[in-house]
This record gives C-alpha cells, structure tokens and sequence, in this order.
C-alpha cells in the first residue's frame, strides 16, 4: 500500500512538512509506504478550463509543458492521497489551488480513476482560515468519489515559524490518529 502526500507549502520542512511526517509515522508503522511530492518544486500551472480533457478521457491534461499530468499519474497509482497546506489569506495556496482544480477536472473527464481512494487534508497555519482551507481540499474529495478519513479532530495545526506546530500537542495527536485511521481504512479497503 502506499500513499502520496502533497505539500503545498512553498516552504520545506516547515510545519506542513511537520505535519504530514507525523501522520506517515502510523502509516509507516503499518507498512504502508509514504512519499512527500514538494510542490513548489515543481512547476505547475492552473487549469485553463478547456475543457480538452473531456475529448480525451484518460485522467489526462492538455497542457503538457508543467509536472501536473505525472503528478495525477502518482495520485493514481497510490492507494491513498494527502492534499497538505498552510492557510494563506483563508485559502490553499495557488499551487494546491492549481493541482485540486486541474485534479478534478481530469479525474471527472476520465472516469473518476480516483474514485474509492483514501483522501485526507491535513492545514497548518497561525490564526485564521485553517478550516476553509481543510474544506476546500475536503470539497474536492467529496466531489470526485474519495472516501474521506477522518481523526479526532480537524486535522489542522497552529503555528507561525517554523517548528512551532510541534508545540500545538493537539495538533500532534491529531496527526498520529490521522495517520492509524488512514492505515485501518488502507487496511479494510486494499486487499
């Protein structure tokens, strides 16, 4: 089993990072094999909305000259998916934007390929906007037949500089059953 987290934080091994590598601790416990997939490290542009997508039906964009259509080629082949991103101004960021937008447009045009996947979103952030930006990547879940795992609470974390989400203890909990809720599920639904 296996599952991709995508970090949308333009910073590396900040507080998302953080985040995210304490839900993989469960999940690697379990076996299950977890990737990182740094965003600002590859380039991506947003969706154009033509629609070409819809002609082709194969999980597949038009625009081939950014990393997009190898990174749905990763999502696909995980069995799970962590959408992971700091609120900026109450949102995703523009290259979790970018991916949740083009992701769905795809996905829906070729056939739902992510359809009965393990999806979770996991937020950092100082103050506002931590719970928009949980539902926005949580919308997309929704709408493209993922099936949406839960913890014991949000799956968000506070914190400003790097580091200090280590401090949020709750936080830290919520990543750890985070990350046994999506080992269970991987466990009842891959076999």
């Amino acid at each position: 089993m296996k599952v991709v987290a995508f970090n949308g934080s333009t910073r590396t091994g900040g507080n998302t990072a953080i985040m995210i590598e304490h839900c993989f601790g469960p999940l690697r416990e379990s076996g299950v094999d977890c990737q990182m997939i740094q965003l600002a490290s590859h380039e991506l542009h947003y969706c154009q909305h033509c629609l070409k997508c819809r002609e082709d039906k194969r999980a597949k964009c038009r625009q081939v000259d950014d990393s997009f259509n190898e990174l749905i080629d990763t999502m696909i082949e995980a069995d799970g998916v962590i959408l992971a991103c700091p609120a900026y101004f109450a949102g995703v960021t523009p290259e979790l934007k970018a991916l949740i937008d083009r992701t769905g447009m795809v996905n829906i045009a070729g056939g739902f390929p992510l359809a009965r996947k393990v999806g979770a979103a996991i937020v950092s952030g100082r103050r506002a906007g931590l719970v928009s930006t949980f539902s926005a990547i949580n919308n997309l879940f929704l709408a493209i037949n993922m099936i949406v795992v839960g913890s014991s609470y949000w799956n968000i974390g506070y914190g400003l500089q790097r580091g200090d989400v280590e401090n949020d203890a709750e936080a830290m909990a919520t990543m750890a059953d985070l990350g046994r809720n999506m080992a269970w599920t991987l466990e009842k639904l891959v076999k």
